[in-house]
């Protein structure tokens, strides 16, 4: 059953008023809140879709879970150790994996590069970098060159670039220095034809990335037989990373070490979690603008209805059903915005992202269209916050006007 305080704010906020100007500072409210919804809505949606898209690139060319030594010792059990991930509950492929840093030359040019060793058969279960080749095919076998048979190296697309060997079969050259010795120490140095290149389509990776094979891994940096540097995880669901990573490190114990997605890349998604809330703070103040007009409407009914608020607590209204009228009101105007600007925001998040309807170009961002995507927990936040601050501000008005002495304000009507 509605009160009448809801019944009576209701025929207030519909009723004509004798000062026009009342009726259009209210509309102005409700626009407002609207659009301060509605540009919440869509700005919340873009950040989410570019998350998302950086999320899937990154893991993409990454693991879910990377299971390494602490002090960057290498694995030497690897197989028991891979044997035992398998057993994992959420694992769906591990693969293994050497990484260090060296020196690429190419026709005429030198670069520093990122070595990442990989058995491509289960590198493939694990990253996504065999659908991501643009050139050529994973195959690291060796190859009869100039006379010469060379081992197999794919480039990421910019580094190829940075050092012109951008065609099949162009040889390179790869270099690392020893880790223990002197300065007078010689560079390993092998040689490598291009057998393809990749473009995983994080910017950072295709610059610096180079593949090779494990067992030319193993005597470029002088490794044991069988020795990784960490192992690769993929699971049935990224969210469930940090489960994995705890239950590897309480079976394995010291002194390994498993890091989620997320601690890989740390300062990238909290930069980008920062950017998303402190959107939305800025953005909120449209809504706070909206409601200083909430507030200057809501003055001007009490004026107004000064008379009608006398008769009201001389039939036996209290103060608390006087407040209760304007809180309502202010919140009606809230509500009503909010709807609009939900129904707004939304529809313009599904045209988007069923329709592309704002393009990008893609050689610059990699992708054809403006990204979006909606969280139903944005929506909640969103109108949470446009309700309370509307609530808020109908906050003095409605005091202002259960103060009101029942004689003094007929007296003066």
């Amino acid at each position: 059953m509605k009160s009448f305080e809801f019944f009576i704010a209701k025929r207030y906020f519909k009723a004509k008023r004798r000062t026009g100007f009342i009726s259009i500072i209210t509309y102005v409210s409700i626009a407002g809140v609207t659009i301060g919804v509605t540009a919440l809505i869509l700005v919340l949606s873009v950040m989410n879709g570019f998350e998302q898209e950086v999320r899937s690139r990154l893991l993409g060319a990454d693991a879910h879970v990377r299971l390494r030594k602490y002090y960057v010792e290498p694995i030497t059990r690897t197989d028991s150790v891979m044997t035992l991930a398998r057993k994992v509950k959420h694992v769906k492929a591990v693969s293994p994996t050497i990484v260090d840093k060296g020196m690429i030359s190419g026709q005429d040019n030198q670069y520093a590069t990122i070595i990442k060793a990989i058995d491509p058969r289960m590198a493939v279960k694990v990253t996504d970098i065999g659908d991501k080749m643009v050139l050529g095919s994973l195959d690291f076998s060796e190859k009869e060159i100039g006379g010469k048979r060379l081992p197999g190296i794919v480039l990421g697309r910019y580094l190829a670039d940075a050092i012109r060997s951008t065609h099949i079969g162009d040889v390179v050259t790869l270099w690392t220095m020893p880790k223990k010795g002197g300065i007078f120490s010689q560079p390993r140095i092998q040689r490598f034809y291009v057998a393809g290149l990749v473009e995983i389509g994080y910017y950072e990776y295709d610059k610096t990335l180079s593949y090779i094979s494990l067992k030319e891994a193993r005597k470029l940096f002088g490794l044991p037989p069988g020795a990784v540097t960490w192992i690769e995880l993929k699971l049935d669901d990224y969210t469930n990373a940090r489960q994995v990573a705890a239950t590897l490190e309480d079976e394995l114990g010291y002194p390994y070490l498993a890091e989620t997605w997320f601690q890989l890349n740390r300062s990238l998604y909290s930069w980008m979690e920062i950017e998303k809330w402190g959107s939305f703070i800025i953005l909120s103040l449209i809504i706070m603008v909206a409601a200083f007009n909430i507030i200057s409407s809501l003055i001007m009914v009490v004026m107004e209805k000064t008379r009608e608020i006398g008769i009201l607590k001389s039939m036996g209204a209290s103060s608390k059903s006087v407040l209760k009228i304007f809180l309502y009101e202010g919140l009606l105007v809230g509500v009503i915005g909010t709807f609009l600007g939900t129904l707004i925001g939304y529809g313009a998040a599904f045209l988007q992202i069923h329709y592309q309807i704002i393009k990008l170009p893609g050689d610059v961002y990699l992708i054809s269209s403006l990204p979006m995507v909606t969280h139903w927990t944005d929506f909640i936040s969103i109108a949470s916050v446009s309700i309370l601050l509307s609530l808020l501000a109908a906050l003095y008005p409605a005091y202002r006007a259960s103060k009101l002495v029942p004689v003094e304000a007929i007296r003066y009507e």
